[in-house]
């Protein structure tokens, strides 16, 4: 037996040497020209600080962006149904949804115009963040380890996912749909494979960040000439040249052109959520920042030719019905509704593009009226129907709190007129804090349920 163990013991040891010898071979393959080679990257400013910097204004952001996200999903109300679910195998990622308030009025156009906005106001940054980091990106050898192959990993997820959140959210805001699949569906599950990566990246990286923050003074830095500007002193990490080119640029100079970047896209973009004067300088909004005057003059998402609407599915066949515990459902033409108890409510439209109206003036039927006249004054929910062709948010569930709330309206008028073809004509929807899809146009059924 002691011979059989010695000889096994011999062989281990045969097999790890060899092992050891091929590790060692392959450390020695020398690496494929161009980014792969350490001579490459030669940009005398690139370094552990500039790269801490805008990975600070990073660490700040992008919590942002994701919380405000997860709060446009919550606001949906996707607990109430696969009619207002674009992700129903979410699981166990669904944990934090709520009741979504109605309260304040203006709550959606806040959160998604903070994500939409400061997604676009970080792009700058982000790309400085990469450049700054490439060199890490064509390490050579790729995997050194097990542990250094983990972490090789993690940096894929990171800038795969980070790159891929921000080009499928611009591509949404510009309406600009490629998608292999629902924009939401690859968005939210997108979102949570990048903000686990950023969570790991940041745990294992706040440290050496916040050392190399400082490791030199911000306003020594921007008083720093290009006569005087030097590479930082060489880093574990490998982002400091080991043969730095002269410099054509300062660290100010850097941080400048992103700040201007980013300065730029804030102004181009804000003003489709803001709105007023500086919806003028929105060029990169989707929707016209001048839609025409009148009363009916304001932003519309998806016309009626888009969806398929016509005026002979709301001529004078329209009619409303109203269904709830009674087998027998109550219909009412435009004549009739409008005969009725008016009520007025000043809301905005706000869609998950991040773009909004100001408050518009709408008049129309107390939902929760309606819950009352169909049987069920405390109905907890209710689903609203259009005469739109089937399709993604051509109906949709509204929750309880959202029927009851005195401003949210089966509206028939906005600003003194009768609501035009496009914005819903001849009666929609409009709940305050909704996203704009849920507000449905062209309603011509409510079924109200306990």
């Amino acid at each position: 037996m002691k011979q059989i163990a010695t000889a096994a013991a011999a062989r281990a040891a045969a097999v790890a040497a060899r092992l050891r010898a091929v590790a060692q071979r392959v450390r020695e393959v020398p690496a494929p020209p161009g980014p792969f080679r350490p001579g490459f990257w030669r940009s005398p400013i690139r370094g552990p600080w500039l790269t801490s910097v805008f990975g600070l204004v990073l660490l700040v952001g992008i919590p942002v962006v994701f919380v405000t996200g997860m709060l446009s999903y919550a606001a949906y109300n996707p607990d109430l149904g696969p009619l207002n679910d674009m992700t129903p195998d979410k699981g166990l990622l669904g944990f934090y949804l709520f009741h979504w308030p109605t309260h304040p009025y203006w709550l959606y156009r806040l959160t998604q115009g903070v994500h939409v906005t400061l997604g676009v106001v970080l792009v700058p940054v982000l790309l400085a963040k990469l450049w700054s980091v490439i060199p890490k990106l064509f390490e050579w050898l790729p995997v050194r380890s097990v542990a250094h192959g983990l972490e090789r990993l993690s940096l894929l997820m990171l800038v795969g996912g980070v790159i891929f959140e921000f080009v499928t959210g611009i591509f949404n805001i510009q309406l600009f749909y490629v998608f292999p699949g629902s924009f939401y569906t690859l968005h939210f599950y997108g979102a949570w494979v990048f903000i686990a990566a950023f969570v790991v990246h940041v745990s294992l990286r706040l440290g050496r960040m916040t050392r190399a923050l400082r490791s030199r003074s911000l306003a020594t830095e921007l008083r720093t000439d290009l006569a005087h500007t030097r590479p930082e002193p060489p880093d574990p990490d490998g982002l400091v040249p080991a043969a730095p080119a002269a410099p054509t640029m300062t660290r100010r100079g850097a941080v400048a052109m992103v700040g201007a970047g980013s300065l730029l896209l804030l102004v181009v973009t804000a003003g489709q959520s803001i709105g007023g004067r500086l919806r003028n300088t929105a060029l990169l909004a989707p929707h016209n920042r001048n839609p025409g005057g009148g009363p009916t003059g304001f932003q519309i998402n998806k016309t009626a030719a888009a969806v398929g609407v016509n005026p002979a599915h709301v001529g004078p066949s329209w009619r409303l019905e109203l269904h709830g515990p009674r087998t027998t459902p109550l219909v009412f033409t435009r004549e009739q509704l409008l005969a009725m108890r008016q009520h007025a409510a000043a809301l905005p439209i706000a869609c998950v593009e991040g773009w909004s109206t100001d408050d518009q003036d709408w008049s129309g039927l107390r939902l929760t009226d309606l819950a009352a006249l169909a049987g069920l004054p405390d109905a907890g929910s209710v689903l609203v129907e259009s005469v739109q062709p089937p399709g993604p948010y051509s109906s949709v569930v509204l929750r309880g709190n959202q029927i009851h709330d005195p401003r949210a309206l089966l509206a028939l008028r906005v600003n003194g007129a009768d609501l035009s073809l496009d914005h819903g004509y001849p009666a929609r929807v409009i709940v305050p804090a909704n996203p704009g899809v849920n507000n449905t146009k062209w309603v011509h059924r409510l079924t109200f349920r306990t």
